[in-house]
């Protein structure tokens, strides 16, 4: 590899966040060819710039490597945007005239889709007026956030969900129906893209459903057309079925190109504490004979994560209680390790939300990734969320919720996740929440003494998903010959006061040296 011995671009900046450890400095950040160039402190040399260099002068924002969110699902988010928009519709009776006059603009027997409906205002009673209008041809019409849907009766039996069972892995034999629409499915992941983009992300790591439903093809096809503007590493969930390793070492030979990789695996463990399905150690405060409601096949996650991991391949399990992560660490010290006793193939753990401090160093022994939710306290508000953790499992045990401090002292490697589209990446809110640990309306925080640093948590934005993608080599940090994916926020992210970090926002995005994002 070899690149220009002059920029193309020079970022220059009196915060510069290389991600390599030392503190934010003055200096500038040189792009050639797609990579940097140098990176370093104090005017940029004249060597490195001619009459064709673009100078770039930031002032006080923040500059550093793209963020990098682990744990988004796309095909979660374009639901939210599939069909016909009903987001302005005022009564129910609207969303049947609506609907059916743009069914008559689809194909006979095609599904019929919409989103957007306001189900704090509007209550539809059960499928009979869609079955009337619509007879056997399925109606699907998802409310805004996704939380709920209005469908008929032969939706129901045709995709085997309801509005009370309205979420992904449920409506999993539906997915194929919307992401084979082409049509559809292409200029939605473009427009995803930009959103990401406008977020400083350059990265991601992708939960799809078993064999993704041939939206993988979608993927190929953009990446050989150059048009892809955000790296994506994919997991496949199994839902309609177990683990598929044929399918894993296709996926792992077919992407090695710039943009897009196989990344592993990826399953759900337990559940929410708030609905009791949290696996715990001890019981429930308010159910004295459950430590978790729901039914969970340890040893199929056991065997499954083990096959796996013997042909090299990684796996992310998601864990809410401290006897999930306990369970699930019991997991990874049956597969495969180093001399050091650390995990070979970088299974992770994704939320971590109530965790015991002694597996939490025992993660960090094992060099098992963490992968948290900064934002996660943004969908919260005090009063209420503290209510809920007295209930369940009482303040006493609360303390150690959201635990990265814990985390990081325990030399845990962190990265960071939105679960999009439960979240959508913004990094000075993450700020607001994981450093500060502010409920959105403010006021004193929540367990403070388990809050992460400023440059903890851009590190773990930064140079932490890279690592979890395997791409450290390449990205997450702002050094001479890795590729110039960087992001830049509007202010100083590190002097401005924690309370206030939400007023910042991405301002330029760079991949592969060229700008793919810039505020106005």
């Amino acid at each position: 590899m070899s690149i220009a011995n002059t920029a193309q671009t020079v970022l220059l900046s009196h915060c510069i966040f290389d991600g390599t450890g030392r503190a934010p400095f003055d200096g500038y950040v040189a792009v050639a060819d797609g990579r940097i160039l140098a990176v370093g402190a104090g005017p940029c040399p004249e060597s490195l710039v001619t009459s064709e260099t673009e100078l770039i002068d930031l002032g006080n924002k923040t500059v550093s490597a793209g963020y990098t969110d682990v744990h988004c699902f796309f095909t979660g988010y374009t639901m939210g945007f599939v069909g016909v928009d009903l987001s302005k519709v005022a009564s129910c009776e609207e969303i049947l005239a609506t609907v059916k006059a743009y069914a008559e603009t689809l194909s006979a027997g095609k599904p019929v889709l919409g989103h957007g409906w306001n189900s704090k205002v509007l209550h539809p009673a059960g499928p009979h007026a869609l079955d009337e209008a619509f007879g056997s041809r399925p109606v699907i019409l998802f409310a805004a956030g996704g939380e709920t849907c209005w469908m008929n009766t032969a939706a129901q039996k045709a995709y085997h969900f309801t509005p009370e069972t309205c979420w992904p892995e449920s409506y999993a034999e539906l997915l194929p129906v919307v992401l084979g629409d082409r049509a559809y499915i292409e200029p939605e992941f473009r427009r995803y893209m930009q959103l990401m983009n406008s977020r400083g992300v350059t990265s991601v790591k992708e939960m799809g459903f078993d064999d993704y439903d041939g939206f993988t093809d979608v993927l190929a096809d953009l990446e050989k057309d150059n048009a892809l503007t955000l790296r994506v590493s994919f997991m496949t969930q199994p839902v309609r079925r177990n683990a598929d390793l044929p399918y894993a070492r296709a996926m792992r030979d077919k992407f090695k190109g710039e943009f897009v990789h196989f990344s592993g695996f990826n399953r759900m463990t337990d559940g929410s504490i708030s609905q009791l399905c949290g696996d715990l150690k001890k019981p429930y405060n308010c159910a004295p004979d459950t430590t978790c409601a729901q039914e969970i096949d340890w040893k199929l996650i056991g065997d499954e994560t083990r096959a796996v991991d013997a042909e090299g391949f990684r796996f992310s399990l998601h864990a809410q209680g401290d006897a999930a992560i306990s369970k699930v660490l019991d997991i990874y010290e049956t597969c495969h390790r180093d001399e050091h006793g650390r995990v070979i193939n970088r299974h992770s753990i994704t939320d971590l939300e109530f965790s015991d401090p002694a597996d939490l160093e025992r993660m960090g022994k094992l060099g098992v990734i963490a992968e948290i939710y900064p934002q996660i306290q943004s969908i919260a508000d005090r009063a209420g969320k503290l209510a809920m953790i007295e209930e369940k499992i009482g303040m006493e045990r609360g303390k150690y919720y959201w635990n990265r401090r814990k985390m990081a002292d325990s030399g845990v490697l962190l990265s960071c996740g939105t679960d999009l589209p439960l979240l959508i990446d913004d990094i000075p809110q993450s700020v607001y929440h994981a450093v500060g640990g502010y409920f959105p309306e403010g006021g004193e925080p929540f367990n403070k003494q388990n809050m992460l640093t400023v440059p903890e948590l851009m590190t773990a934005w930064t140079r932490g998903g890279a690592y979890n993608l395997g791409q450290e080599k390449e990205l997450g940090t702002l050094e001479a010959g890795k590729k110039a994916d960087i992001a830049v926020l509007s202010g100083n992210i590190f002097t401005i006061p924690v309370e206030d970090a939400r007023s910042l926002a991405v301002v330029l995005t760079m991949v592969g040296g060229k700008i793919v994002y810039q505020a106005d």
